[in-house]
């Protein structure tokens, strides 16, 4: 193909291609040029941490009485109403009392002939005690007369215990409630047979306060007393209840006992802690998590825990120096605070530590480092 400009202007075009081809080979080059990626640190800075830990517990009521019968009857009433508050005293069921209440007729005609009896023997005493000082009578007369008042006399007592039986039974007919407390499902009907050998009739339970038992290791124990001892007065060592559906009971626990020794085979310990209960809404048999604060860790660093990379079972993190190159150190970890971790060694006050954009570094890698706002890194309140 032949060129159809004029001579001069086939001179400009061949000056022309040349510096355009530069001109778009250095605008390649200058596009092509990476700039630094951008990330999201936090500085490390160290804090006072509470550290909690959680355990499984199991309520129970303050105190559970089982109802028995203590006499042999037939059941006339039921005289409370299931799974309603009760108070110490309530009548809950009705023995029939009439079998009772002609023993107790029986034994007090018993008592009272005993006391004609022994009134008898005394008049005869008192006489023959005279006639034995005038010897009217003889010594052996005297002395039958002496032991037939003291015989009588015995037998008012034994026949005034009776009379006491009979009446302690009469009185057992009426099955009260030892305790304030809610009154569970009746486990008797009316018209069966019952007595002391019979099963629970029903149960109830104190429940405000309400207690939760839970198994702690003897080092958590060791760590839980040490702050309960450190605490102040107002500041000591609260229980939280969680429960499966991650509801938190509002009201707060307190530490109530603990057992007399470390199971040998588990190496636990039981604990008891009370939680107020004044709706009932807490019941006997329930679990929840009992989450408490077993210690404060001072000068702790905390970073949130997708800053922290695991590899080969060892972790690191990527660590911005002065000039915003990245570094990669190894740590070691402790314990997880919410969605944070801290670091107890390998990390230093003042370090940045990349939390956002990790995957985009390596050892030695220029980044832009910005601050990371997000508030799931600052420390659970406590």
């Amino acid at each position: 193909m032949r060129c159809s400009l004029p001579p001069y202007g086939r001179c400009i075009c061949a000056f022309a291609f040349p510096i355009l081809i530069l001109f778009a080979g250095g605008c390649t080059k200058q596009s092509a040029t990476p700039s630094a990626p951008e990330v999201q640190v936090v500085t490390a800075a160290p804090a006072n941490v509470p550290i909690f830990e959680e355990w499984i517990g199991t309520l129970d009521g303050f105190v559970n009485a089982q109802i028995h019968a203590q006499v042999t009857g037939y059941l006339l009433t039921q005289n409370y109403a299931e799974g309603n508050e009760v108070k110490k005293g309530d009548l809950l069921f009705q023995i029939d009392p009439r079998p009772f209440e002609a023993a107790l007729h029986q034994a007090e005609a018993k008592l009272a002939q005993d006391k004609a009896q022994a009134g008898k023997t005394e008049l005869d005493l008192q006489r023959d005690t005279q006639l034995s000082k005038e010897r009217v009578v003889s010594q052996e007369v005297f002395d039958d007369a002496v032991q037939g008042n003291l015989v009588a006399e015995a037998l008012v007592k034994e026949d005034e215990a009776a009379v006491e039986t009979t009446q302690l039974n009469l009185g057992f007919t009426k099955i009260t409630s030892p305790i304030d407390g809610l009154a569970g499902m009746a486990l008797a009907q009316i018209g069966d047979l019952v007595g002391a050998s019979s099963s629970v009739l029903t149960t109830v339970s104190t429940l405000n306060p309400i207690k939760v038992y839970f198994q702690i290791s003897e080092q958590s124990y060791l760590d839980f007393w040490r702050h309960q001892v450190a605490g102040s007065a107002e500041n000591k060592a609260e229980l939280q209840l969680i429960f499966a559906n991650g509801w938190v009971y509002p009201e707060k626990g307190k530490f109530f006992f603990a057992d007399r020794q470390v199971n040998s085979t588990t190496g636990t310990l039981q604990i008891a802690g009370l939680f107020p209960n004044a709706s009932f809404i807490l019941r006997p048999g329930q679990y929840a998590r009992v989450r408490v604060q077993t210690q404060t860790k001072e000068n702790a660093l905390l970073v949130p825990q997708r800053a922290v990379t695991e590899l080969q079972g060892g972790y690191q993190l990527a660590v911005v120096d002065a000039t915003n190159s990245v570094h990669l150190q190894s740590v070691k970890v402790g314990a997880q605070i919410g969605s944070n971790w801290i670091i107890e060694s390998g990390l230093k006050s003042g370090d940045r530590v990349v939390v956002e954009g990790t995957q985009d570094v390596k050892e030695g890698t220029a980044v832009n480092p910005r601050p990371f706002t997000d508030t799931a890194t600052s420390p659970p309140a406590k």
